[in-house]
C-alpha cells in the first residue's frame, strides 16, 4: 500500500504523506467511557511506527491528536477541515475496510464522491493476504497475545521489534548477575500487545546485533507499578561501552521467540534462578538456530 502511495506521489510531484492518529480512536473512546481496560493493546509505539514509515519511503507523517473535536467531525467536515484545508490532498489512498467521521458514518463511496466534487482522486487498496489469510493489525495483535513470534515474523515480513532510548533503572540487574538495558514501552497508559520472556537480538550498541534475552512486562516481583518496560540482557556486552555506556543510546530490539510468561517470585533468589534458566534457554535457541543455518 505504501509502495503504491509513494509511486502515485512521485507521479504527481507531491509529498508521500501518511495520516495517523494518537491516541488510537478506540483508546480515546475507552478512556472517555471510564473503561481504560477496553483500550486495544499497542502493537507498536509511535516511535516505531514513524521509523517503519520512514523505512518504507514515506516523506512525511501527519499525527493528529484524536480528541473530542476530531471525534465529533462529520465525514464532510473531516474532508473539508483535514483533507482539503489541512493537507491540500490531491490523491487519497485507503484500505478496503476504511471508515471515517463521527460514528464511522463515512466510507469509501462517500470519500470517492467527495473527491469528485472537490478535486482530489480517491483509490482503495484491497487487503494483503498470506496463504488466503488477510493480514491486519488485529491478526498481528492476536499472534502477539499468543506469544507466537514466529507467526508474527511471517505476518510482518520481519521480526517484531521495539526501539527506544535506554534509560536508567534501579540497577537491580547488577545484583542479580544480569545487567540490563531498560526501554520504556510508550507512555504509562500504554499496554503492550505481548508480554513475557523473549529471546532477542539488540541493534545499535555495536557493529553487529547482540544476542540476548529480555523481559517485557510490568516486573511483578520488583514493583508491579503498571508501566510496561522492556529489560534486555545482552550476552556479550561491548567492552568499549564500559559499565554505563548504553544509557541514552537508541537501540532496536528484535523479539525472536517467547520462552515463557512473566511470573512473580517470592524474593530475589528465586528470580535470580529463573533468570539464569532463561539465559540458558536463550543460548540453546541461538545454538539450534546456528545449527539449522549451517545445515541449510
Amino acid at each position: 500500500m505504501l509502495a503504491l502511495l509513494r509511486s502515485e506521489a512521485q507521479h504527481r510531484g507531491v509529498a508521500c504523506t501518511v495520516l495517523t492518529f494518537e491516541p488510537h480512536p478506540r483508546d480515546y473512546f475507552a478512556r472517555l467511557a471510564g473503561q481504560p481496560e477496553r483500550a486495544p493493546a499497542r502493537v507498536t509505539t509511535l516511535r516505531d511506527k514513524l521509523t517503519e514509515l520512514e523505512r518504507c519511503g514515506v516523506d512525511q507523517v501527519v499525527v493528529l491528536p484524536f480528541d473530542r473535536h476530531l471525534a465529533a467531525l462529520t465525514p464532510q467536515d473531516f474532508v473539508d477541515e483535514v483533507l482539503i484545508r489541512g493537507l491540500n490532498a490531491r490523491y487519497v489512498l485507503v484500505g478496503d475496510d476504511f471508515c471515517f467521521g463521527a460514528k464511522r458514518a463515512g466510507d469509501y463511496a462517500f470519500l470517492d464522491a467527495a473527491g469528485q466534487r472537490q478535486g482530489f482522486e480517491v483509490a482503495r487498496m484491497r487487503s494483503y493476504e498470506i496463504h488466503a489469510e488477510r493480514v491486519s493489525s488485529s491478526l498481528v495483535r492476536d499472534a502477539l497475545a499468543l506469544g507466537d513470534m514466529e507467526n508474527v515474523t511471517r505476518l510482518l515480513g520481519r521480526p517484531y521489534s521495539i526501539s527506544g532510548h535506554v534509560v536508567h533503572g534501579r540497577k537491580l540487574g547488577r545484583d542479580l548477575g544480569c545487567r540490563t538495558l531498560n526501554l520504556p514501552f510508550g507512555n504509562h497508559n500504554h499496554k503492550a500487545a505481548t508480554s513475557g520472556i523473549f529471546v532477542v537480538r539488540t541493534h545499535g550498541l555495536a557493529d553487529h546485533p547482540l544476542e540476548g534475552v529480555a523481559s517485557l512486562g510490568v516486573r511483578p516481583t520488583i514493583e508491579d507499578a503498571g508501566r510496561v518496560l522492556l529489560e534486555v540482557h545482552c550476552f556479550d556486552w561491548p567492552t568499549q561501552l564500559g559499565l554505563d555506556g548504553g544509557y541514552g543510546k537508541i537501540v532496536k530490539v528484535d523479539l525472536l521467540h517467547k520462552l515463557r510468561d512473566e511470573a512473580k517470585y517470592e524474593g530475589l533468589e528465586p528470580l535470580k534462578a529463573a533468570i539464569q534458566q532463561d539465559i540458558a534457554d536463550a543460548r540453546r535457541y541461538f545454538a539450534a538456530e546456528l545449527q539449522r543455518s549451517t545445515l541449510s
